[in-house]
This record gives C-alpha cells, sequence and structure tokens, in this order.
C-alpha cells in the first residue's frame, strides 16, 4: 500500500504529537517529520519529499502563509493544508492566492482530520463550512469596486498584480511606516513584513525604499 506521506508544522508541541499519533494509526498514511516553525518545515519538505504539509499559520520565524508560497513555488505538487484556529479573512485569501490546497480546523474531530487529509492528498478542495463563508465575503468584497478600473488597467498594462496582503503593506508603507510598524499594524512577525515588503520591491523592479515608495505613489496615483 502507498502511504500519504505528511509533515507536520505547528509550534504547539502538543498538537504536533498529538496529530502524528492520530495520523500514524492510519494505515495509509505516516508522519515523516515534524517542524515548529516555518523555515524547519521547508528544510523537511526539502529532505523528505512529503505529499502533503499540514501547516500552521502562525509560527515563528516565516509563517505558515510565507512557508506556503515559497514551497509550492519550489515543489507545484506539493499539497498544503493549512490547519489553524483563525478564521481572519486575509489569512485565507492569502494561503488560497498562493496556492493552498484547503484548511482544517484545530478543533475538528480527529476522524474528520484524518478523512480531511485522505480527500485533500486526492485532490479535493478543503474548505470548512466556516471558512467558506468567510472566502465568500472576501469574493464578494473584492467584486464589488473595491480595485478601481484605472489602478487596475494601469498595473495589468505594467504586468504587476498585488495580494490584498501586499496592498495593506503598499498603504503603509506610503504612510512612511518602518518595518516594526507594519509588522504591528497587521500583527505579523518583524522578519515576515520584510519578506512582504522584498516581494513588492521585486515586483515593480527595485531594490530601495525611496525608489519603491515614489513608484509606489505613481502606481497608485489614481486611487
Amino acid at each position: 500500500m502507498t502511504k500519504i506521506r505528511i509533515v507536520i508544522a505547528d509550534d504547539q508541541t502538543l498538537l504536533r504529537d498529538g496529530l502524528q499519533t492520530i495520523i500514524n494509526l492510519e494505515e495509509d498514511m505516516e508522519v515523516v517529520a515534524s517542524a515548529d516553525n516555518g523555515i524547519a518545515a521547508m528544510e523537511a519538505v526539502r529532505r523528505f519529499r512529503p505529499d502533503l504539509v499540514l501547516m500552521d499559520i502562525r509560527m515563528p520565524g516565516i509563517d505558515g502563509i510565507e512557508a506556503t508560497r515559497r514551497l509550492l513555488d519550489e515543489f507545484p505538487d506539493l499539497v498544503v493544508v493549512v490547519l489553524t484556529t483563525f478564521l481572519e479573512d486575509q489569512y485565507i485569501v492569502d494561503s488560497m492566492a498562493y496556492g493552498a490546497s484547503g484548511f482544517l480546523l484545530k478543533d475538528m474531530p480527529g476522524d474528520k482530520i484524518i478523512q480531511s487529509i485522505r480527500d485533500a492528498a486526492a485532490g479535493q478542495m478543503m474548505l470548512p463550512s466556516s471558512v467558506a463563508g468567510k472566502l465568500a465575503s472576501r469574493i464578494s468584497l473584492l467584486t464589488s469596486g473595491y480595485h478601481k478600473p484605472r489602478l487596475a488597467g494601469k498595473l495589468k498594462r505594467q504586468g504587476i498584480a498585488f495580494t490584498d496582503r501586499e496592498r495593506q503593506i503598499i498603504q503603509l508603507l506610503l504612510e512612511s511606516k518602518s518595518n516594526k510598524e507594519i509588522a504591528g499594524a497587521l500583527f505579523l512577525t518583524e522578519g515576515t513584513a520584510k519578506n512582504y515588503i522584498s516581494i513588492i520591491y521585486q515586483k515593480i523592479g527595485v531594490n530601495e525604499r525611496s525608489k519603491a515608495i515614489h513608484c509606489l505613489k505613481e502606481l497608485f496615483a489614481d486611487e
């Protein structure tokens, strides 16, 4: 029998151990590694090449959303299921935008978690009803005129697209906020905020903050 090979990434030891115990009781799956932060999760995936990662959102160093983005850039066939207690819709949008295959809530019964892992490994999208409701609300907002046509056209012509999280960071950059202030305002680690800012810099082709702000002011002048 081919087993589903799984990496668990969560900064709570009790949760990691509990998930590993119930997963390893199943004949068709096994935990090949566990990690307590995003960097360790990426290292585990590179070493063990699992089929699926259970990825917590809030972890030290690199958070689960950024780890998901990096891993799926490197391993497009990897299945990442976000494991969370948080229903904040920005996390949902960011995770889905980066290619996550769905969400599992940490308070779900063990048997449902096991079945959800099987379903995700088989290619199904995992969206508990509470998560689906949040996602539907966000999609409704995004399609109700949130992006102004002139700005959307300008970005499209230049081949640039920003996620909602990146737009939040851009707004704070334009307000001359420091990395620490941006991280605090968005409840991110400073390292995660720096990662997002680096991505924004790459998208607009600059490597200095003053140049980035000048460029972003021009791009967002019509808003």
